[in-house]
């Protein structure tokens, strides 16, 4: 299989991946009581970070789905 024309994002493993808007990005940072570089961390060159044009500073919003839990949301900041 050729890599070329490959969409990771398509991929049945990868799950789905948002940059956080500004106003979601305060709303999360306060939920939590932290700063943005407290969070997990994902490198921008991660093909997924890179896919949606994630760059240093954004926050991602990583939506799993989970057989026990259902749909699981996790955040991470990009390095």
């Amino acid at each position: 299989m050729s890599k070329k024309g490959f969409n990771v994002e398509e991929h049945k493993l990868v799950p789905k991946h948002e940059i956080a808007s500004e106003e979601e990005r305060e709303k999360i940072l306060k939920k939590y009581g932290v700063e943005a570089h407290q969070l997990p961390k994902i490198k921008s060159r991660d093909p997924v970070a890179k896919a949606i044009g994630a760059t240093s500073g954004d926050i991602l919003k990583i939506t799993r789905e989970s057989p026990t839990a259902g749909k699981v949301v996790v955040y991470r900041y990009v390095l």
